[in-house]
């Protein structure tokens, strides 16, 4: 009987999150263009497709570009969560409440709601940004165009998606602060630490394991990050912007190489396992080597 409960759940997390990948590798392994997409009879290749991407330079330029996509958006966001969750940890009811709601909104809000209020931001003519960098005497911003430059595209990317994530991050170290006994803190002030002694030697051995998680979770959620990116940019300009996900996208829909854009989707997915691996292998073993 239980396993006829949960059978449902798992055939439905089964047909909407392993089919697709399945059916993209199969895909990844055969002659898949418009042609097959229509009259079927697509041919079995090999990795041939694979051989393709791996030995083209754009490739490679993507996978840098989504290596240091991936990791100034999660030092980011875990730098500023922290301090978040510290700050909220030491307000007062009513503004740790206030902060919580704020941050909870954020969250809230759907991602391409979110992506569009940026795009009205930093908007050449009716945008506040150049509104108020004029208005503070920067004239240079007078109908600056944010989204023709690809460092000032990046940059915007950047902040949209630190801000959705933060949200998350904060809460999840906040709820982890409170379980940490105040007879610690206390006692290593009354000792003299000071506190980012207090930080590094009482708080962060305690939530370690907590920041593991959570940076595995951003690292996920930012290498495959693509409807803002889609959104705003598509990628452009000149690439500025084109990560795996996106660069997928681009050869299997704009190019009609569904093939291709399936072998590039797989070696996405096979390169986060890898960086996720690194990376909790590394936690472990520090959570090993821990007295």
């Amino acid at each position: 009987m239980p396993y006829l409960l949960v059978a449902p759940t798992v055939g439905g997390a089964a047909f909407l999150l392993l089919y697709p990948l399945l059916r993209s590798v199969v895909i990844s392994l055969q002659h898949f263009r418009t042609g097959e997409l229509i009259r079927g009879g697509a041919a079995f290749v090999g990795l041939a497709n694979y051989q393709e991407v791996l030995t083209g330079e754009e490739f490679w330029a993507v996978v840098s570009r989504t290596f240091a996509w991936t990791a100034v958006n999660v030092v980011l966001i875990m730098v500023i969560s922290t301090l978040t969750a510290l700050m909220t940890a030491r307000l007062g009811r009513r503004m740790r409440l206030a902060v919580m709601g704020g941050l909870v909104l954020t969250w809230a809000t759907p991602v391409l709601a979110a992506t569009t209020v940026f795009q009205w931001l930093f908007q050449s003519r009716l945008g506040v940004v150049n509104w108020l960098l004029v208005k503070l005497g920067l004239t240079g911003f007078q109908d600056y165009t944010w989204f023709a430059g690809g460092a000032s595209s990046f940059a915007i990317l950047v902040m949209l998606v630190v801000w959705q994530s933060v949200p998350f991050a904060a809460l999840t170290l906040y709820a982890g602060l409170t379980t940490i006994p105040g007879e610690l803190e206390e006692s290593a002030r009354i000792d003299g630490a000071t506190g980012a002694q207090v930080f590094r030697h009482v708080t962060l051995p305690i939530l370690r394991p907590l920041f593991g998680l959570i940076t595995s979770l951003e690292v996920i959620w930012v290498f495959k990050c693509f409807a803002q990116i889609w959104a705003i940019s598509r990628g452009g300009p000149d690439g500025a912007t084109t990560t795996l996900p996106v660069y997928a996208f681009q050869v299997a829909q704009s190019l009609h190489k569904y093939d291709l854009g399936s072998a590039i989707s797989t070696l996405t997915v096979l390169i986060l396992i890898a960086v996720l691996i690194l990376h909790l292998r590394r936690m472990l073993r520090h959570e090993g080597e821990t007295p």
